[in-house]
Formats: C-alpha cells, sequence, structure tokens
C-alpha cells in the first residue's frame, strides 16, 4: 500500500472495528440477546470485506501499474482477490 492516505484510512477502519469487537464482547457479557449481537457482527463483517475491497484495490493498482510486471505477478494478484472474494 503506497498511498499515505489509504493506509491512514485503513488503520482507522481497523480500529473502529476493533472497537465494534470489544463492544460485542461487552453485550455477550451483558447478556443482550442473540439478535442484538448478530446485528452488530453483521455490521463488522461488512466493515472488515470493506477494508479487504479497499487493500485489493490498492494493492491491484499498485502491482498492476509497474511497467516489468510478470504474467506470474499477475496470477498472484488475482489469486488473493479470489481468495478474498470466496
Amino acid at each position: 500500500m503506497e498511498s499515505v492516505e489509504a493506509r491512514k484510512d485503513v488503520i482507522n477502519r481497523l480500529k473502529t472495528i476493533k472497537g465494534h469487537i470489544q463492544g460485542i464482547e461487552k453485550m455477550v457479557e451483558e447478556g443482550k440477546s442473540c439478535q442484538e449481537v448478530l446485528l452488530q457482527i453483521a455490521a463488522i463483517k461488512s466493515s472488515i470485506e470493506k477494508v479487504g475491497m479497499k487493500l485489493i484495490e490498492d494493492h491491484a493498482r499498485d502491482c498492476l501499474i509497474k511497467e516489468d510486471i510478470t504474467a506470474d505477478e499477475v496470477d498472484e494478484v488475482i489469486k488473493n482477490i479470489i481468495k478474498f472474494l470466496k
């Protein structure tokens, strides 16, 4: 990840996710309903997917713009994207 702004954005998103996870821990400790906990887990899942897409976008852009990129490197980027999307 080359861009300082992109890196800061990802770090901020991860810190937010970390806070949400701590919130879920507290909810479970307090005996909140499964529905409430699952709703928060769904929100975290969505946030993680957004972070992953941001990383894939930046990584693919950085890797694929190189002038001397090999077919093997392109294949590796594609494999990582496919792994994430499964």
